[in-house]
């Protein structure tokens, strides 16, 4: 179908530039906003969630609830989120807190929170063992000790996460340290240093987001909102300006780069920062990834950040089908008429420790196909793998599929030790949670599990485009004492 014909299903475009994906039709043409996005709406930004610091401890309250916001023209969408209607407040941590986090859940199903990205105690994990019901209340508590690093949160209940973060749970959670603090780098939230949650949603002719067909991937939107708000611009007030871009999109992947061309610099990946700066043109982000990137504008400019197409090593029927073949505008950064110094980015960022393959205790193998993981659909009453604390693994990781697929880790920070052979490309040279895997491409990934044991209560490890995981492509393992075994984690079939 030619673009012009595929365009002329769909309705005029709206505010936000929304054009019809052809769910209905069982295959998808590509999209192409660019240009054509109404840039007329202020981001908005997640406020900082308030700290209660007596007694020790940090704590943070959090209400899950059902609301109702206004995003695209035509009237308001049923949404969820946490302490309002769409989305959650940033929470924000430094590195040696101890932080509780007390969760109510004023859904009318039951829902989790998973602190994605966070190295933390198994039972605070908040993943498909730690089901919050309604009415119910779960204070999850742990001492932060990891680089600072954009992490974030959202719902982990098996067979329903895709469902529960396409509704709008979810946050940043960033973690700070002295040695970031030390740096000359925009730090002023909400001014130099901005959250930008990237999501896909479909609304219908009376604004009320929907759920659309899945296809292979699950669920791919045609509307892009930054923290919630549809056709985004920010108002540029520092000569730099901090990034934090976060993929919380079930199932899109995004090729970030600037509208006119010029590079980003990127400074951190999941984990925290790299070594030094990047210069770089794109920046993939596929669902569950962040990285943070430093943009340089002049007084008066204006610029687009927009994904381009990507190459994920996919057919162009299923490259168009997971919106990888898609152009389009994010977020309208508009500088002022006169800006505030920024100094240069430091030329060294942080000492990034490379982990020695020498000690690795364990060598696993992953193949990630038909909703399977090692052809095993998740089962929450089964232990897949059993990890001794204090030890260092590498796991070889591949998808054995034609399809797109990612892999996260919980509790974990891992270290890309090579990409079919060959030394990872630089923007993957630091601290990663999720990392994304081109169909036939073999990853190997070294990673040291730390401090925290339970043989009782598993970790998960998945793909994190959600309704593959949702589908049974997951598994869980246990961290235990050197010479532990696994006890009996109950929870019966995931389905």
């Amino acid at each position: 179908m030619s673009r012009r014909g595929f365009l002329a299903l769909g309705a005029a475009v709206t505010a936000a530039a929304t054009l019809p994906g052809c769910s209905a039709l069982g295959s998808r043409g590509a999209i192409d906003t660019v240009g054509r996005v109404d840039f007329r709406n202020r981001l908005r930004i997640p406020p900082l969630a308030e700290a209660d610091r007596r007694g020790g401890t940090t704590e943070f309250a959090l209400a899950a609830q059902a609301g109702r916001s206004a995003i695209v023209a035509g009237g308001e969408a049923d949404t969820w989120g946490l302490n309002g209607a769409l989305l959650g407040p940033t929470l924000r941590a430094r590195r040696g807190e101890t932080v509780r986090i007390t969760l109510t859940n004023h859904l009318d199903e039951a829902t989790t929170l998973h602190w994605h990205g966070m190295h933390l105690p198994a039972a605070a994990d908040g993943g498909p063992h730690q089901m919050v019901e309604p009415g119910a209340t779960w204070s999850p508590s742990w001492r932060v000790d990891q680089p600072a690093a954009t992490l974030w949160y959202h719902p982990h209940p098996h067979g329903q996460t895709e469902r529960h973060v396409y509704r709008g749970l979810g946050g940043l959670f960033i973690v700070d340290d002295d040695h970031e603090a030390a740096l000359d780098l925009p730090r002023t939230y909400g001014v130099d240093d901005i959250p930008v949650i990237v999501q896909d949603k479909t609304f219908d002719s009376t604004g009320q987001l929907i759920e659309t067909a899945r296809h292979d991937n699950g669920m791919v939107g045609d509307t892009i909102l930054v923290n919630g708000t549809a056709g985004p611009v920010f108002e540029v007030g520092a000569r730099r300006t901090r990034l934090r871009l976060l993929n919380a999109s079930t199932a899109r992947s995004y090729n970030f780069g600037l509208g006119d061309g010029r590079p980003v610099t990127m400074i951190a990946s999941d984990g925290g920062l790299l070594s030094e700066p990047l210069s770089l043109q794109r920046v993939l982000l596929t669902p569950g990834e962040r990285a943070e990137v430093v943009v340089e504008l002049e007084p008066g400019q204006e610029v687009t950040l927009r994904s381009y197409p990507q190459d994920l090593g996919l057919t162009d029927a299923r490259a168009r089908n997971s919106g990888a073949a898609d152009e389009l505008d994010v977020l309208l950064l508009r500088a002022a008429a006169r800006l505030a110094p920024s100094p240069e980015v430091p030329a060294r960022l942080a000492v990034v420790d490379r982990l020695d393959e020498s000690a690795v205790a364990v060598t696993r193998t992953f193949e990630l196909r038909n909703n399977r993981i090692n052809d095993e659909e998740m089962d929450l009453g089964r232990v897949d793998d059993v990890v001794t604390v204090d030890t260092t693994e590498v796991w070889e990781v591949w998808n054995g599929h034609r399809q797109p697929h990612n892999f996260h880790v919980h509790d974990v920070q891992f270290q890309v030790l090579s990409v079919d052979g060959r030394p990872p490309p630089p923007e993957l040279s630091g601290w990663k949670d999720t990392v994304y895997l081109p169909p036939e491409v073999r990853f190997r990934l070294i990673m040291r599990f730390t401090e925290h044991t339970d043989p009782a209560m598993p970790y998960m490890y998945h793909c994190h485009l959600l309704w593959h995981e949702d589908q049974g492509m997951m598994g869980q393992f246990v961290v235990v004492e050197p010479g532990g075994r696994p006890a009996d984690i109950g929870g019966g079939h995931g389905h």
